[in-house]
Parts: C-alpha cells; structure tokens; sequence
C-alpha cells in the first residue's frame, strides 16, 4: 500500500510542475506603426544605402534590418525609394549597391 501512495504523490508532483509550464503567458510584441510619407521614406533609404555601404556586400532585408536597427517593413519602404532611383539592385534574392 506504501508503494501506491508514492507513486501517486509523484505523478501529482509532475501533473503540477506541468500545470506551472502552461500557466506562462507569452506577451505579444508592441508594433509600432509605419508612417508612410516621402519624409520618412527617404530617412529610411539612407538608412538602407548606409547600411548596404558599410557592408559592401549583398544582403537580406532582415540583414539589413538588423544592421540598420529598423523594422523589415522600413527597409522594404526605403529599398523601394533606391530602387527607384537606381541606387540598388537584386543579386541572387539579397539586395546589392548598384
């Protein structure tokens, strides 16, 4: 009888170590809105041509984000601004200097 009342001590142990695992509650990252306006557009192409100066070498959006501390939707907004301009260029799906 000893036997069963340890074992069932023990799975009521794991079942609320288990129920302690789900209780946490992973918070949602805070976004922050994009404003779109030829102002900002342009802050955010210097952003990525200096970002892709520094380097010298192709990149990826989320590389050049993370070089460039913005978000990946800043550096589609100012890619698109350099590609207009002709100051980038597509290399193998990453974004060069032109």
């Amino acid at each position: 009888m000893a036997e069963k009342k340890a074992t069932k001590a023990a799975a009521t142990e794991k079942k609320a170590a288990a129920e302690k695992k789900e209780t946490v509650k992973k918070t949602p990252a805070k976004k922050v809105a994009l404003v779109i306006n030829a102002e900002n557009a342009g802050f955010k192409a210097g952003d990525v041509y200096n970002a892709l100066a520094a380097t010298d070498k192709a990149m990826t959006v989320a590389e050049i984000a993370k070089a460039a501390k913005i978000t990946n939707e800043e550096v589609v907004l100012g890619a698109g601004w350099l590609l207009k301009e002709g100051k980038i260029k597509d290399a193998e799906g990453k974004i060069v200097l032109a």
